[in-house]
């Protein structure tokens, strides 16, 4: 099996990488403090601790050193390394106010989109060394995918989240939600390889189809990305040919 690779232009994938660490530094600042207790669709958090994760994702990309560190710790803690990765930035700040997260994503979302767009060809191309758990399967993902992709799905699925769990409408727009959801479409497309239809409705959606003999839906957005995502959705992933893809 051939390493997953990002389909999207380097410069495009850095744009939406800049744009959605300062949608995400805006949505903080719009939450009352009774919003930021709320509990997610991601069982072991709420609002403020989804926040915490995602700050300690920022920091990483923006220093190396920051990056070794929390590798080392991660892979000390033992178990499945995302999740080790991800209880270990909650758990670092445990004791963080909302207004002293927001005010540090803040601060340090530009350095992450810098320290992502400064990562080197030769190492986007390399293999990372731990397949990838999707559909049931593990699978090799390149450092560019993870790069110039998921570390922009990332948060931008948890910025959804943070909007169901707080009841508020997330910012969406074609110019860069649109991308995304786009690029999320192609992927589940080519994952799945079958004839469909899907029209996905509202400011970042649109209309993608493949053959004639398939299935056809028309969903809003935001449901179909949280149902390939696992998240409660209108629609099941198994009704959308059972395929996830990773956020």
């Amino acid at each position: 099996m051939n390493p997953r690779e990002s389909a999207l232009p380097r410069p495009v994938a850095m744009r939406l990488a800049a744009t959605e660490y300062d949608r995400c530094a805006e949505m903080f600042r719009s939450l009352s403090p009774a919003q930021w207790a709320r509990p997610t669709d991601c069982p072991a958090w709420d609002v403020r601790q989804m926040a915490a994760h995602m700050l300690g994702m920022a920091e990483m990309a923006a220093s190396l050193r920051e990056n070794m560190r929390q590798q080392r710790k991660a892979a000390k803690a033992g178990g499945v390394y995302i999740d080790a990765l991800t209880q270990l930035q909650v758990d670092e700040r445990a004791d963080w106010t909302p207004g002293r997260i927001t005010a540090r994503y803040a601060a340090r979302g530009p350095k992450a989109a810098a320290g992502r767009r400064r990562t080197p060809g030769f190492v986007r191309r390399r293999t990372m060394p731990q397949p990838q758990d999707v559909n049931g399967v593990p699978e090799p993902w390149t450092f560019g995918y993870l790069i110039d992709v998921i570390l922009t799905r990332d948060p931008w699925m948890h910025r959804l989240d943070i909007a169901a769990a707080t009841g508020t409408t997330p910012r969406l727009t074609a110019g860069h939600d649109g991308v995304i959801v786009a690029d999320v479409v192609a992927e589940w497309a080519e994952r799945h390889g079958k004839d469909f239809e899907l029209t996905l409705t509202g400011p970042a959606g649109g209309t993608w189809k493949a053959g004639a003999n398939g299935p056809s839906w028309t969903l809003d957005t935001v449901d179909f990305c949280r149902a390939v995502a696992r998240r409660p959705a209108s629609i099941t992933l198994d009704e959308l040919m059972n395929i996830e893809i990773p956020y």
